[in-house]
C-alpha cells in the first residue's frame, strides 16, 4: 500500500507543479533534551486557516498520511513512534468513505531518540504529507536538520572551577597590595555610624557593601564576555595592541610599586564617588563601594587585567568566573571590616613593611608583565623574547629581588633594616631556590612547572634537551634515519606548508594545514591528530611539556598518527588567495590563524584550546575530543580509543 500512497503523492505534486507554490504549513523544529541519552525532535507545524493537515494513523486507501523519515545514522536511534498533539479531529471521508484524521490552526509532533554516540552530528529527516482546503489539495516534502551538539565534557566544567580558584587567589594577593590598606580605616570609620546605633541595620549595610564590591567586578567581566563578544576577547587575547599595552601597564606600575613615582586616579573621580556616601543606607553601601574600587584601582587593575586576558580564550564564562573569584576574596575582608568596625584597633600601622610589600610586587610584576610581550612576539614571530632570553631576565629580576629581601639593595621609601626578620629571611631563600631551578633552563631544561608562562622549548637556541632526544630518536627509529648523512630523514609525505615558521613540540613531525594533514593520512593510512593551539595559549603549553612528553604518548604520537597543529592565533602566515574563508558574516579569513579559528568554530563546534580530536582519512571525527587535562591515563586512552576506532572503521 505504501508504493500506491508515493505514487499518488507524486501523481498529485505533478498537477499542483503548474500552479504557484503555495506554502499552507508553517514548520519550526527544536531539540528538547530529556537526559544523556535521550532527546525528543520537535516539529511545530502553524497551518494556514481554511487548511488541514491530514495525521498518520487512519486507514490505507484514502488521502496521503503524513509520514516522517530519518535518515539512517550510527550516532542515534529512534524510539517508538512519532506522537501527534492535540488528538486530531476525526471524520468519515465521504470520497473514500473511510475515517481520516487531520488537524486545523496547529499541531506538533514528537519523535524521541536515543543518542549512541556523544558527539557532534546532524540528523536529516522529511516530512511527506497532504494539506487541502474545500478547493483543493497540495503535497509537500519538507526536508529538516537538527544538530545534535555534544555534552561539554566534564572537565571543562573542572576548568571554570580551576579558573575561579586562581582568580580567588588573585583577589587575595589584591588585598597584600599598598592602595587597599588606607581603605580599612575608612571602611570602619563609615560603617561605625552607619545604622545610626541599630547593630542589625549597620550589618545589612555591611553586607550590601560586599555585594555591591562583587557586583562591580562581575558586571567588568559580563561586559567582557557578553556584550564586546568573542572576537573581541580573541583579539584582547592574541592582538599585539592590547598585549603590548597590557605589558606597559605591568611595567609602568612595577616602576611606581619601586618608588619611581606614585601612580593615582584623578582627584575629580573619587571625590564625586565619595559624595554619594553621606547619602547613607543602601546607596551609601554601594558608593563605598565604588569608592573603593576606584581609589584601589592603581594596584587592583594589573591583577584584574591578567585575569581578563587570561580567560580570553574563545569561553564567555571565564571572564565572569574569573571577576567572580577576584571579587569574592577582595570583598570578604572589607565586608567583615564593615561588620566588626572594632578590629580596626588589632591591625598593624603602617610603615616600612609595607613599602617592602610594595616593592616585591613590583618585581613580580616585572616578571609576569613579560608574559604578555611573549605572547605578541609568538602570535607575529618577532623573534625579540626567545625563551633564553626570557629566562635570562627572570633570572636577573628574582636575583634582585632575593637581594632586596637580604636589605643588599634599598629603594627611595625604603626604612633602614636593622636586622633580618624570619619571615623576610624566608621568602629570601624561596626566591634564591627559585632562581637556582630556573637556570638549568638555559641549557633546555623543560622546566614543566613553568610550562604555561615560558616561550616554546622550539625557540631556544640551545637546547641540550633537545640535542639528547633526537640521539634517542635515531635509536628508536633507525628506518627513520638515512644512512649516509646525520640528518634525519623527512617522516612525512611531502614537505608542511608553514615549517619554516611553525614547529610541533619535541621534535615530532607533523603539518599545520587540515587539507595537506588529510592527504598524507590517505597515504599512510594513519588517523589524523588534531591540536587546535595557540601561540598564546597557556594551557596548550602545558600540556606540551606535561602530557605530549611522556614517552608512551610521543611514541604513540610519532608511529601511529598524522599529527595536525592548527593554530587559531597566527596573525603574520598570509594565506593565497585561492585559500581564503568568506565567513557568515561576509569577513574574509586571508590569516593562517583566522582560517583555523573558523574551522574550528564551523566544523568542529568548539572554540577554546588546547582541543584534540582524532580523525580519519575523510576528515569525519572518530571518538569524543579532549581538552585541557593533564592527566596521562586520560590521554593514552584518549589515543588509544582513536587509533581502534580508526583500524575497525
Amino acid at each position: 500500500m505504501r508504493k500506491y500512497i508515493i505514487i499518488l503523492f507524486f501523481v498529485s505534486l505533478f498537477f499542483n507543479s503548474f500552479s504557484q507554490v503555495l506554502e499552507t504549513v508553517e514548520w519550526k523544529t527544536k531539540i528538547s533534551k530529556i537526559d544523556e541519552k535521550t532527546s525528543e525532535l520537535i516539529f511545530e507545524a502553524k497551518i494556514k486557516k481554511g487548511w488541514h493537515l491530514y495525521g498518520q494513523f487512519f486507514p490505507d486507501g484514502g488521502p496521503v498520511k503524513m509520514v516522517f523519515e530519518f535518515e539512517e545514522n550510527s550516532n542515534f536511534k529512534t524510539i517508538g513512534k512519532v506522537e501527534e498533539s492535540p488528538k486530531p479531529h476525526e471524520e468519515m471521508d465521504d470520497i473514500f468513505m473511510i475515517k481520516v484524521q487531520f488537524f486545523d490552526g496547529k499541531a506538533i509532533f514528537k519523535q524521541k531518540i536515543e543518542i549512541i554516540d556523544k558527539k557532534d552530528f546532524v540528523i536529516k529527516s522529511s516530512v511527506l504529507y497532504q494539506t487541502c482546503s474545500d478547493e483543493k489539495c497540495i503535497n509537500y516534502d519538507k526536508a529538516f536538520d537538527f544538530e545534535i551538539k555534544a555534552s561539554k565534557p566534564k572537565k571543562e566544567g573542572s576548568s571554570l572551577w580551576n579558573f575561579f580558584w586562581i582568580s580567588l587567589a588573585g583577589g587575595l594577593i589584591a588585598l597584600l597590595t599598598p592602595c587597599i590598606y588606607p581603605m580599612i580605616p575608612m571602611t570602619v570609620t563609615y560603617f561605625m555610624h552607619s545604622g545610626g546605633g541599630n547593630r542589625k541595620k549597620s550589618i545589612f549595610n555591611a553586607i550590601i557593601y560586599g555585594i555591591s564590591i562583587i557586583l562591580i567586578y562581575i558586571f567588568i567581566g559580563t561586559v567582557v564576555a557578553v556584550t564586546l563578544g568573542e572576537d573581541f576577547t580573541n583579539w584582547l587575547s592574541t592582538h599585539w595592541l592590547p598585549n603590548i599595552f597590557f605589558f606597559l601597564i605591568f611595567m609602568v606600575f612595577a616602576a611606581s610599586f619601586l618608588g619611581m613615582f606614585e601612580l593615582t586616579l584623578p582627584s575629580s573621580m573619587i571625590n564625586k564617588s565619595d559624595s554619594q556616601v553621606d547619602k547613607g543606607g543602601i546607596l551609601g553601601s554601594f558608593f563605598m563601594a565604588f569608592t573603593l574600587v576606584l581609589v584601589s584601582f592603581s594596584c587592583t587593575a594589573p591583577i584584574v587585567g591578567s585575569i581578563l586576558a587570561l580567560s580570553a580564550q574563545g569561553e564567555v564564562l571565564m571572564p565572569i568566573v574569573g571577576m567572580l573569584g577576584f571579587s569574592f576574596a577582595f570583598a570578604l575582608p572589607f565586608t567583615l571590616f564593615a561588620i566588626f568596625p572594632s578590629t580596626l584597633e588589632s591591625l598593624p600601622k603602617s610603615g616600612g613593611w609595607l613599602n617592602s610589600v610594595k616593592v616585591v610586587l613590583g618585581f613580580i610584576e616585572l616578571a609576569l608583565g613579560l608574559k604578555f610581550l611573549s605572547v605578541a612576539d609568538q602570535t607575529y614571530h618577532w623573534g625579540i623574547l626567545d625563551r633564553e632570553i626570557y629566562l635570562a631576565l627572570w633570572i636577573v629580576i628574582f636575583t634582585l629581588m632575593g637581594v632586596y629581601l637580604l636589605g643588599k639593595l634599598k629603594f627611595s621609601h625604603d626604612s633602614d633594616l636593622p636586622f633580618l626578620s624570619v619571615p623576610r629571611l624566608s621568602l629570601a631563600i624561596v626566591t634564591f631556590s627559585f632562581v637556582i631551578y630556573l637556570i638549568p633552563g638555559m641549557f633546555g631544561a623543560p622546566l614543566k612547572s613553568l610550562a604555561g608562562w615560558l616561550p616554546p622549548q622550539e625557540t631556544h637556541d640551545f637546547d641540550m634537551n633537545a640535542i639528547v632526544r633526537d640521539n634517542i630518536a635515531m635509536i628508536e627509529f633507525p628506518e627513520n634515519q638515512t644512512n649516509n648523512t646525520n640528518k634525519k630523514k623527512k617522516l612525512l609525505c611531502e614537505e608542511a606548508k608553514y615549517s619554516d615558521i611553525l614547529h610541533l613540540p619535541h621534535g615530532l613531525k607533523g603539518y599545520f594545514d587540515l587539507e595537506q594533514a588529510i592527504s598524507c593520512a590517505k597515504k599512510e593510512n594513519k588517523p589524523i591528530f588534531v591540536d587546535f593551539t595557540g601561540h598564546g595559549c597557556v594551557n596548550c603549553r602545558e600540556m606540551e611539556q606535561k602530557v605530549w612528553a611522556e614517552k608512551p604518548i610521543l611514541k604513540r604520537l610519532r608511529k601511529d598518527f598524522v599529527i595536525l597543529a592548527m593554530y587559531v592565533d597566527d596573525k603574520k602566515i598570509d594565506l593565497p588567495e585561492n585559500e581564503w574563508i568568506t565567513a557568515e558574516d561576509g569577513r574574509i579569513k586571508k590569516t593562517l590563524g583566522g582560517k583555523n579559528s573558523y574551522i574550528q568554530r564551523t566544523k568542529f563546534k568548539s572554540n577554546a584550546q588546547p582541543y584534540y580530536y582524532i580523525l580519519d582519512v575523510n576528515g569525519k571525527i572518530l571518538t569524543e575530543p579532549q581538552s585541557y587535562n593533564l592527566d596521562i591515563n586520560n590521554f593514552i586512552n584518549f589515543l588509544d580509543d582513536g587509533l581502534k576506532k580508526f583500524n575497525e572503521k
